[in-house]
């Protein structure tokens, strides 16, 4: 039995050999590699014991911050600001309302199939309510959808993904008041009702981290012009510190670090429409940032391998064998219900027919985000020494695992089909 750095270094090897093997075959076989990631970590780190479950838990809870950090600046940059203007009232919509209303979903269905708390529902609805960039950008490469619709889903998803984290922070804070996350949320709750404090602390997190995310990304670029950059090496370096910097300020303000990498994404990417620029300096500008996305969007995809097996490889085959059959009616009514429902209200605000609402509200598949955020209920009971926790944790993480695959694999092998059967020739 290895431990120590050994043990580390067995598991690293083990997440990249699998990366790669997923890779390959998802190119060869032209379908989503992120499932074959998740089961493999299941095959070989829980199933065939060739990683530590403890070790693999720990990795994962390192990931999860550096990662995340990683993929949602990376995801940031390709957030479209004339797209998101152009589509703001359905987007908007998409990562409110329709987001909340999936968490308030999942949490009963969630808290009445595993006969638990409601608190222990809404902290699983918070954390697979965020949607996937990484399932559906390449998805929609192999099948031509319609610009419009293909557009709003990925922007959904990608800025969901910090969002759905805030309300996750939200949802820790409610059940676990003691947690350092929970400070400004039970400091409004000095003045206000706790659940009036709660919809106060959302708010905050949101608004508090857009502003300082803005102020960021225009301190990053003015840096990056001022100190003429000539060369890709510099602005990677620094852009990532600026990445990582901008999460910690927003943490230690008590607002989601996430979001705040996510909006100075936001602006580097769109540097054209929120700085005035001559022909030759925004030429320039978009050299350097496409060698920074390139670079960013690589790292991202290590991160998301990581993510996905060592989110396999922390599940116990024992409570899996004990919670398959109620995480996967879980996992469906998710899929079936609560994204369907979270989606009717884009139909007035977008005014979209019924063909074109089913078509998005049946392509939200779960992924990173939710993967990522799986296994933290569980390391806070540990970490505080808390049982009930510790068993809601356990529950958690296997039916995030289980949504998460069966939520990729059937929007995946069902878009083909409902494409051509709500959209007609139109999709083409």
């Amino acid at each position: 039995m290895l431990h120590g750095v050994e043990a580390l270094v067995a598991a690293v090897i083990m997440v990249l050999m699998i990366g790669t093997a997923s890779l390959l075959i998802g190119k060869k076989r032209n379908i989503s590699f992120i499932p074959l990631l998740i089961v493999m970590g299941l095959v070989f780190g829980s199933v065939l014991k060739l990683a530590n479950t403890y070790l693999v838990r720990k990795l994962l809870d390192y990931v999860r911050v550096l990662g995340l950090v990683i993929i949602l600046f990376a995801e940031g940059h390709n957030l479209q600001w004339t797209i998101l203007k152009r589509h703001f009232a359905t987007i908007g919509t998409l990562d409110t309302i329709s987001l909340v209303i999936t968490a308030v979903i999942a949490a009963f269905v969630f808290s009445y199939v595993f006969h638990v708390p409601f608190l222990a529902g809404f902290l699983f609805g918070a954390i697979i309510s965020a949607t996937d960039p990484a399932t559906l950008i390449p998805l929609f490469r192999q099948y031509r959808v319609r610009e419009d619709l293909k557009i709003i889903l990925i922007t959904e998803s990608i800025f969901n993904d910090p969002l759905g984290i805030v309300l996750t922070t939200l949802a820790v804070a409610l059940v676990l008041p003691q947690a350092p996350s929970a400070k400004m949320m039970m400091m409004f709750a000095k003045f206000v009702p706790l659940y009036f404090a709660s919809v106060l602390y959302f708010l905050y997190e949101v608004v508090v981290s857009i502003v300082l995310g803005i102020a960021m990304g225009v301190v990053t670029y003015y840096i990056i012009k001022l100190c003429g950059f000539e060369r890709g090496e510099e602005i990677l370096l620094f852009s990532l510190a600026m990445a990582f910097l901008g999460f910690l300020i927003g943490e230690r303000l008590g607002a989601s670090g996430y979001l705040v990498a996510t909006v100075i994404g936001i602006v580097l990417g769109n540097h054209h429409v929120f700085f005035r620029e001559k022909a030759y300096e925004a030429l320039r500008m978009q050299t350097l940032i496409d060698t920074e996305v390139h670079f960013n969007e690589a790292l991202a995809t290590f991160a998301t391998a990581f993510i996905f097996v060592l989110l396999g490889a922390s599940i116990r085959i024992d409570v899996l064998i004990r919670t398959a059959l109620p995480s996967l009616l879980v996992a469906l009514a998710v899929i079936l219900v609560a994204r369907p429902i979270a989606a009717l209200p884009i139909i007035p605000v977008g005014r979209w027919s019924f063909r074109e609402y089913l078509f998005m509200s049946l392509e939200g598949p779960r992924g990173v985000v939710p993967s990522a955020l799986a296994g933290l209920p569980l390391s806070l009971g540990l970490a505080y020494n808390i049982p009930w926790l510790i068993d809601w944790g356990e529950i958690i993480l296997t039916a995030t695992f289980v949504t998460v695959l069966v939520s990729i694999t059937v929007e995946t092998l069902w878009l083909p089909y409902i494409k051509r059967w709500l959209l007609g020739l139109e999709s083409e």
